[in-house]
């Protein structure tokens, strides 16, 4: 008994101009068979003898990592069916490869993702995969690409087509990162073995520009005199919330429900991380409570009326972009020089807490962060007035 032979070919079009279709040939035991696939290529961009595409051709990456990933497929299986020691026939081998398992194409398990996130009320989550889902969806065209083709070379490519399209590079970094996200959970499942395709492309977070304000501006918000009762001061009043609150997150405080408040204590667990924080109501905090507070609500602030996931998640993102909107208002009010947004508040604590000489550790568990790489982000852009002051003292020791 040999082991199987494989070759790829390519079956020209019977009509003169058109494109041919690949297909897989195996033989064993003097038996042959054919895989034909979806992949279509004109004879001018086929090399016959080296069984791949010429370097010219058209979208080569995509297909040529389909067909290499299909090759190494059907090699593994062939090899795996040797491994046994037992007989096995040609029709064996198709019948492993094509088995769901093994086939899996990227784009059919990035939307069971979604599923699976939306079953669970991780809405904003799978609003983000379904983003990706379109962005690379565009980016594959025809070729329905499978998990186990996921490579190196096609990850840089589609890093290419972003940063073509006019992408920044927190942008292109998203997609990746959810795209990983999903790769690595294959792999978890031992549907593919990982062969680490993102060690290429970027995938962190760049520093952004400033979105903190100073206390003074903090303190003038807070006193600011507001018509009670209006959007404006509902806006106001959920900004300094979140700043007392060790810089809540806006999607948190929508979410918050009155049973998460007992003896005093705010407890939640953040909607992005899932962890668990408690903050102590201080006076402040209690008042702006009180303001709002619906006796026949089960949430804290009248952001959120619906307790079905979905209507939730839709009267949050329109809560959200009102409330943006209403932050640009209280800016142009305020004359600081600098546009409130409802990351403002957080980036402010934080920088707050730095200037007061809070730990970076205490910081970060302050604010429910994983990893104090990520409370490091906040805290990179220090005011220029202080650097300028550092190195004016730096300076005045030479002279």
């Amino acid at each position: 008994m040999f082991m199987a032979t494989l070759k790829v070919k390519l079956r020209p079009s019977k009509v003169e101009g058109k494109a041919g279709v690949i297909y897989y040939q195996i033989t064993h035991n003097r038996k042959t068979r054919q895989i034909t696939t979806r992949l279509r290529v004109c004879s001018a961009d086929w090399d016959a003898e080296e069984e791949k595409l010429v370097q010219v051709t058209p979208n080569r990456s995509i297909i040529q990592n389909r067909i290499d990933s299909d090759v190494t497929l059907l090699r593994r299986v062939i090899l795996d069916l040797d491994s046994c020691g037992m007989d096995y026939s040609v029709n064996d081998i198709i019948n492993r490869y094509k088995s769901p398992k093994s086939n899996i194409p990227v784009l059919d398990y990035m939307c069971t993702q979604v599923e699976q996130l939306r079953a669970t009320n991780r809405l904003g989550t799978a609003k983000n995969y379904e983003k990706t889902i379109s962005s690379f969806g565009e980016f594959l065209g025809d070729v329905r690409l499978p998990l186990s083709a996921l490579t190196e070379q096609v990850i840089t490519d589609y890093n290419t087509f972003l940063v073509q399209r006019g992408l920044v590079r927190n942008s292109v970094s998203f997609y990746m990162r959810v795209l990983r996200a999903i790769y690595n959970k294959a792999v978890r499942q031992k549907l593919i073995e990982q062969q680490h395709p993102f060690t290429e492309v970027y995938t962190g977070i760049d520093r952004t520009r400033k979105r903190a304000v100073s206390e003074s501006i903090i303190a003038q918000l807070h006193r600011l005199e507001l018509e009670a009762e209006t959007p404006l001061a509902f806006c106001r009043d959920l900004f300094i919330f979140s700043y007392c609150t060790r810089g809540m997150a806006f999607v948190d405080i929508a979410y918050l429900k009155k049973n998460n408040l007992q003896n005093g204590i705010i407890c939640y667990a953040r909607r992005k991380t899932g962890q668990l924080l408690s903050i102590r109501i201080e006076p402040s905090i209690q008042r702006i409570i009180d303001r709002y507070t619906e006796s026949d609500s089960p949430y804290v602030f009248p952001i959120l009326s619906s307790l079905d996931a979905s209507e939730a998640y839709r009267e949050y993102q329109t809560a959200l972009n009102t409330h943006n909107r209403l932050l640009g208002r209280l800016s142009e009010i305020l004359g600081c020089g600098c546009k409130l947004t409802s990351y403002t508040s957080r980036h402010s604590w934080a920088t707050a807490a730095r200037n007061h000489n809070v730990p970076i550790s205490v910081i970060s568990q302050g604010m429910g962060h994983t990893s104090e790489q990520t409370t490091q982000i906040y805290l990179t852009m220090l005011e220029n007035s202080v650097i300028d002051d550092a190195n004016k003292g730096i300076i005045e020791c030479l002279e």
